[in-house]
């Protein structure tokens, strides 16, 4: 059977709750619009995303089939901070990378996951009426020439790092078993439950940094999400969210 994101090929790979409901199509504007009133663990994927946004509405595309595009709905309960659910879904997303590549992913925050210092996939969470829906695009077969060439954090897909082709369907079944039960640690104490994940692999640590104008070395991503600087004359600083440019 050919790589297919299609229902078909994806239900066997659902070990949890989330997926269920799961709707497929071929190509749309954004997963994120095939999710109107879905319950939570509802997950849309697609083969061609042509309206696909990151942070900042910078442009997400890749060809057809070669990506894994979906998004899922999360329901978080009263009192938790629904934006660390961005950190939730890229240590998911590094987990499940790690996984099919054997290789040590890093998490760039506050929402890229970074294999052998490229990017290969994003996470973008939208709260809307206490509702996140949590996009993730990952590149997975795209070849060097099908990679953007002057992204603001240069590119890679799993296929240029490792030389393999992988079936999207176990990737988005790896992913979403991964992120059920990350969530629900996090549903129960917050961040702080999924915080030993983090650290080993916070991307930025150590690295001089700017993040919209405040310029230091990262120390870390703290037990809040936000990114601790050290800035002049060792003062720390906490960054709850930011563009960030990294010395490379």
């Amino acid at each position: 059977m050919r790589d297919s994101l299609a229902h078909e090929s994806v239900h066997r790979h659902l070990k949890g709750r989330f997926g269920h409901p799961y709707a497929y199509v071929e190509e749309t504007e954004s997963t994120q619009l095939l999710l109107e009133g879905a319950p939570e663990g509802a997950v849309a994927a697609t083969d061609l995303q042509t309206a696909g946004r990151g942070r900042y509405g910078r442009v997400w595309e890749a060809p057809a089939g070669t990506a894994l595009l979906c998004s899922i709905v999360l329901h978080p309960p009263a009192g938790r901070d629904a934006p660390e659910l961005t950190l939730v879904g890229a240590i998911a997303a590094a987990e499940a990378i790690e996984g099919a590549t054997t290789l040590a992913a890093q998490i760039k925050w506050p929402n890229d996951v970074m294999l052998n210092r490229r990017k290969v996939c994003g996470v973008l969470g939208e709260l809307r009426g206490g509702i996140v829906t949590l996009g993730i695009g990952m590149n997975v077969n795209q070849t060097r020439e099908q990679l953007p060439p002057q992204a603001h954090t240069p590119a890679a897909s799993l296929r240029t790092i490792t030389g393999a082709t992988y079936d999207r369907a176990p990737l988005l079944g790896s992913l979403l078993f991964r992120l059920e039960r990350l969530y629900d640690k996090w549903r129960h104490a917050g961040l702080t439950e999924v915080f030993t994940e983090i650290g080993p692999r916070d991307f930025l640590r150590g690295r001089p940094v700017t993040v919209d104008g405040k310029t230091g070395v990262a120390v870390g991503i703290d037990r809040e999400g936000r990114l601790e600087l050290e800035v002049e004359h060792g003062e720390r600083v906490a960054v709850e969210s930011g563009q960030v440019v990294y010395e490379r």
